[in-house]
């Protein structure tokens, strides 16, 4: 059995207690399974958003993990975001925390929301991660202020940029991911088809969650979500994608029909929204 959610925000808070009193610290918010729509389950950890001016020195948050009790602990972890991550002695609860810096998230916030920039995959994560976060600590309002900034319907102008960028990479170029996967397969290269698998369906996702004005929640349970929160959906939507995932495993040439089914029948999606599969590149 899970813990119960009050356990994580007890611990949440607790945590929240010991950073506020740090001096670059501007404000704190628990994010992940714990906002609303999160789902916990026996996996599910504590994500504390950590908005800072400066670096938090090591030193500090060494001193809040042995106040607190660990059974282990990785701190100063660099391989993502600056970020430290341990399990809590007492519940057994993994802690994740993520040091963000105040002007930089900013920053990504401005150009998806107000500039309309797109990324490849992932584009608007930011944005719903500040959205449905919940503040715990913002003693000059900051971080109140980008969340009302983030609270605006899905605007028309990224929709189009979101497409413009990710479908045409699908196979719409000569250098798109069903051309990689090709030739991956015509060397039997399993590791790049995995990849390059992987690097489709974040492009597929992000076409899909625009067309449907739906906030991308990440890499994890992206079918249930999908299934969940996006009334526009290809047909065939679930049984195809898990068809092109079985066939990448076995790296079958029967996965490259899998993937123009896939993605023929969301270029009829796009024809019923009023977008010309062929002409998105041209949507900017």
């Amino acid at each position: 059995m899970s813990p119960e959610k009050s356990t994580y925000l007890q611990l949440a808070e607790t945590l929240t207690a010991e950073f506020q009193c740090i001096p670059c610290v501007q404000a704190v918010a628990l994010g992940g399974s714990q906002t609303g729509g999160g789902t916990l389950d026996q996996h599910s950890d504590i994500d504390l958003y950590i908005y800072t001016n400066d670096t938090v020195p090591l030193s500090a948050r060494q001193a809040i993990v042995d106040k607190l009790g660990t059974s282990r602990a990785d701190l100063n972890l660099t391989f993502w975001d600056l970020g430290d991550e341990w399990y809590d002695l007492d519940t057994g609860i993994e802690v994740d925390i993520i040091y963000w810096d105040q002007n930089w998230i900013t920053e990504q916030i401005d150009r998806v929301v107000i500039n309309h920039q797109a990324s490849m995959g992932y584009t608007t994560c930011f944005w719903r991660t500040i959205l449905n976060s919940n503040v715990l600590y913002d003693p000059h309002g900051w971080f109140v202020i980008l969340q009302q900034k983030c609270d605006r319907p899905f605007p028309e102008a990224l929709k189009r940029a979101i497409i413009a960028k990710n479908h045409p990479v699908l196979r719409g170029v000569i250098p798109s991911y069903r051309g990689q996967i090709t030739k991956a397969l015509d060397r039997g290269d399993a590791i790049s088809v995995n990849h390059r698998i992987a690097a489709f369906f974040a492009s597929y996702f992000d076409v899909l969650f625009a067309l449907n004005e739906v906030l991308n929640p990440g890499e994890k349970k992206l079918m249930p979500f999908t299934l969940a929160n996006c009334p526009k959906l290809p047909s065939d939507f679930q049984p195809q994608v898990e068809t092109v995932l079985q066939l990448a495993a076995s790296s079958d040439e029967e996965l490259l029909i899998a993937l123009d089914r896939l993605m023929g029948n969301l270029d009829e999606l796009l024809r019923q929204e009023g977008f010309d599969p062929g002409k998105t590149r041209t949507l900017e």
